[in-house]
């Protein structure tokens, strides 16, 4: 049997910042929840080293086509991540509810 080849995961400052931006903010309201998503955020992040590509590519104004891909987690939660040779690369944790218009601007 076929070994499918594994990728690296590699998270940005800028995600890993974002992330701890989403928990604090949901901690203040839910500690219970905030352990929760950040734990299925990771999770995710981590599932990414098998078939990353299984999930679609953002269309998006102002973003260049097939650049990133996305995948949502706990309905409110958006990964944008690029894949490059063996390496995934994450370089955005978006809270949806939140306007990230700034992200199509810059």
């Amino acid at each position: 049997m076929e070994k499918k080849p594994q990728y690296k995961v590699i998270v940005s400052d800028r995600a890993r910042q974002m992330l701890a931006g989403h928990i604090r903010f949901l901690a203040l309201k839910s500690p219970d929840a905030a352990h929760k998503v950040k734990n299925d955020l990771i999770n995710a992040i981590r599932s990414l080293h098998i078939m990353p590509e299984r999930f679609p590519f953002l269309e998006a104004e102002f973003i260049p086509p097939n650049k990133y891909h996305k995948m949502f987690v706990e309905k409110w939660y958006l990964i944008l991540y690029q894949i490059k040779d063996q390496k995934v690369y994450v370089d955005y944790i978006i809270d949806c509810r939140q306007d990230y218009g700034w992200l199509v601007r810059g």
